[in-house]
């Protein structure tokens, strides 16, 4: 795997109720966005031109919602627009 274009560490990564890591790695590399557990096994990942994400309006600063193969995850980071702005500048250009 090349060098990192994003890497998070310390993320929160949850899936409706359910925590699946409290201390996971978000990784977004080759074109590819990862989501990792605290032990490196990955959760999800999917190419950049099929996620979607956001902050939401209405819930705490330090958290943003990433839609991945369907799956829809809430990411508490330390700096969700880091997060999203790495996101959009990775992504290809659209035609």
């Amino acid at each position: 795997m090349a060098e990192p274009e994003y890497n998070a560490t310390g993320v929160r990564i949850e899936r409706w109720l359910r925590s699946l890591t409290r201390a996971g790695q978000v990784v977004i590399a080759d074109g590819r966005l990862a989501l990792l557990t605290s032990y490196g096994t990955e959760i999800d990942s999917a190419p950049l031109t099929a996620v979607q994400a956001h902050k939401p309006l209405f819930a705490a600063r330090d958290r943003a919602f990433a839609t991945l193969n369907g799956h829809r995850y809430s990411l508490t980071l330390g700096a969700p627009e880091l997060f999203l702005k790495a996101l959009e500048a990775a992504r290809p250009p659209r035609a």
